[in-house]
């Protein structure tokens, strides 16, 4: 096999050591800093998963409390980045906005400790549903929100800013599941984005900028926007099955399914689908989740695909009212924490990220003056 197949994506190439969490690793599954992610999607909480991840470790009541309460009291932005969502045009993707609201923020709250990434993270952390909604409304209906609601959760407040009005306790519970499937996987493409710029010694918010940019992609947090797309296109399972099959023939890409790692079993969807099962309750989420079952059946039937996480949490997100340009935004919102702890486990034994490439060009060649040179194909 050459170097050219054999490294292709960077497939296999183990790229560095991580304590954050073993992704699809036998006898191990998928943890955050070895605790099992069904141990902490089912008793967890976002903010405890944060702690964990960017802290080191789980935290005590009164420690998650005062957690609690600190990222509540940073969720303001500053009147700067508020007078820049309004000229951001109200048709912008919302990933856009907050690429642009991080940057800013970096420049406003500049980072000059590098060993206050832990406060930089809380900060955006608390600031990024703010920047999100702030736009949304304004461009929706001109309304300039306020960020006073009560809700003491990350996940309430999300709902509570897009809705206007406190969740119940099942879509809190549900949107707080979903963010902490969400909140870290090893090397992934943003994460090892974020850090080849940590590696430079560039700051946080520039990392974190490089993470958004690079998770905006379809193939990677877009996946979760792409499926509902092809979800929604379907009337009932039968014609998913019918158009499904088509579209398999025609060998194209069906967003939601297949994974780098994972090829039995994505441990994330599998807790997913039920959270997306239990908030199906009205007809028409009903209907979707029934034409995702048999898109997923398809899959497996035809081409042995699972679904990863993306797929199900498409129908959870809707079932809560979410506008589908919003579903990546969400990832962000949850994976600000991984990329937060890789930033500061990057910086702690840091040497610049500068793999090589296999050359695969022209063999030398003379320089040829510029009237003697002849234009292609003559």
């Amino acid at each position: 096999m050459s170097a050219e197949k054999s490294t292709a994506g960077l497939a296999g190439v183990v790229a560095g050591r991580t304590e954050l969490s073993s992704v699809g690793q036998e006898g191990r599954g998928l943890t955050y800093r070895g605790y099992a992610i069904e141990d902490l999607a089912a008793n967890a909480s976002l903010e405890e998963v944060a702690y964990l991840l960017i802290h080191g470790h789980l935290p005590a009541a009164r420690e998650l409390d005062g957690y609690r309460a600190k990222l509540k009291s940073l969720r303001s932005l500053p009147s700067e980045i508020c007078s820049t969502l309004e000229l951001i045009p109200g048709t912008a993707h919302p990933m856009d906005v907050l690429r642009t609201g991080c940057s800013l923020l970096g420049c406003l709250e500049t980072e000059t400790d590098p060993n206050s990434a832990a406060d930089q993270a809380d900060r955006l952390l608390a600031t990024l549903p703010s920047m999100l909604f702030y736009w949304y409304h304004y461009h929706r209906d001109g309304s300039r929100i306020g960020f006073e609601a009560p809700e003491p959760t990350l996940a309430g407040y999300i709902l509570h800013l897009l809705h206007g009005s406190a969740p119940s306790e099942m879509a809190r519970r549900a949107m707080d599941m979903s963010l902490i499937l969400y909140a870290e996987h090893e090397f992934n493409a943003s994460t090892f984005a974020a850090r080849i710029t940590t590696s430079t010694l560039s700051d946080y918010h520039s990392a974190i900028t490089s993470a958004i940019g690079t998770l905006r992609g379809n193939l990677h947090g877009g996946a979760n926007e792409a499926a509902m797309e092809l979800i929604e296109r379907f009337a009932d399972p039968d014609e998913a099955e019918r158009e499904l099959l088509g579209m398999l023939t025609r060998k194209e890409k069906i967003m939601g399914f297949g994974h780098r790692v994972y090829r039995e079993e994505d441990p994330r969807s599998t807790i997913v689908k039920e959270v997306a099962r239990a908030l199906a309750v009205s007809p028409e989420n009903k209907r979707l989740f029934a034409v995702s079952e048999r898109i997923e059946q398809v899959m497996w039937r035809e081409k042995r695909i699972i679904t990863n996480l993306d797929f199900y949490s498409a129908n959870a997100y809707h079932s809560l009212g979410i506008p589908t340009p919003m579903f990546t935004p969400l990832f962000v919102f949850a994976r600000t924490t991984g990329w937060s702890a890789h930033i500061i486990e990057q910086r702690k034994d840091n040497r610049l990220i500068r793999p090589g490439a296999d050359y695969v060009g022209s063999d030398p060649r003379p320089y040829v003056p510029i009237d003697e040179r002849t234009e292609p194909g003559r």
